[in-house]
């Protein structure tokens, strides 16, 4: 019997003992990420810099709200300074960035992003931008990642135990890639964080049964912090 695309966990053994010092960005990767940003989203209001990173440094842009985009985007850049572990014969660039976008009024303090209740949004970018290369494997569209197993919420106040990775849909398509000298492409990709039934439901009935569920709640790549369980 076939199973459901996309259903099942797959358990990937960190290649790594330790810290491992990020090698730092490649000056053509971080300029395109820099220009696709303020092209595409809007203008940077102020940047998370890591000065210590393990194995790439994940620094992460907030966009400020615009006329077009009444919200905040936060979008990483510097998880495309390795490539991933991209199987072959997917036909997809070994290169990513992750993006997720907060209501206006979400609290972000340039200091102490990743503290505090609401900065697990800015902590799990960085997680998952990580792990691809903790792990030696690679992140795509529909890829779900669980906060831990069994999967627990990020914070006290929210209901959200991890994420699926997809395609932005607030966007037109050519902000979905960002081009690179040389032909090189870096895949954009968004992150939606997932209650614990969703989660459940990519496992066990896989991807097509989450899009259904998705869909059903119009559920994009801006967060809803309040939004139900559509499972």
């Amino acid at each position: 019997m076939n199973e459901p695309r996309g259903s099942g966990v797959l358990r990937h053994q960190s290649l790594h003992e330790g810290f491992v010092p990020a090698q730092g960005p490649q000056r053509a990767f971080a300029d395109a990420i820099d220009r696709h940003i303020e092209e595409h989203f809007g203008p940077v209001e102020f940047v998370y810099h890591e000065i210590a990173s393990h194995l790439v440094g994940v620094h992460v842009h907030v966009v400020a709200p615009t006329e077009e985009r009444p919200y905040r985007t936060l979008i990483t850049s510097g998880m495309s300074e390795l490539p991933m572990a991209v199987p072959e014969g997917h036909g997809i660039s070994p290169y990513a960035e992750l993006m997720i976008s907060l209501p206006a009024d979400w609290p972000l303090d340039e200091v102490a992003g990743r503290d505090g209740a609401t900065g697990w949004s800015l902590r799990v970018l960085k997680q998952v931008a990580r792990l691809p290369h903790e792990y030696g494997t690679w992140i795509g569209e529909w890829h779900s990642v669980p906060n831990g197993e069994p999967a627990e919420p990020y914070a006290a106040d929210t209901p959200f135990a991890g994420v699926v990775v997809t395609p932005m849909l607030r966007v037109p398509p050519e902000a979905r890639t960002i081009d690179v000298a040389g032909g090189v492409r870096i895949a954009l990709l968004a992150l939606i964080p997932l209650h614990p039934e969703e989660l459940a439901v990519k496992v066990e009935r896989g991807t097509d049964a989450l899009i259904e569920v998705l869909d059903r709640g119009r559920v994009t790549e801006l967060l809803d912090p309040r939004r139900p369980s559509y499972a």
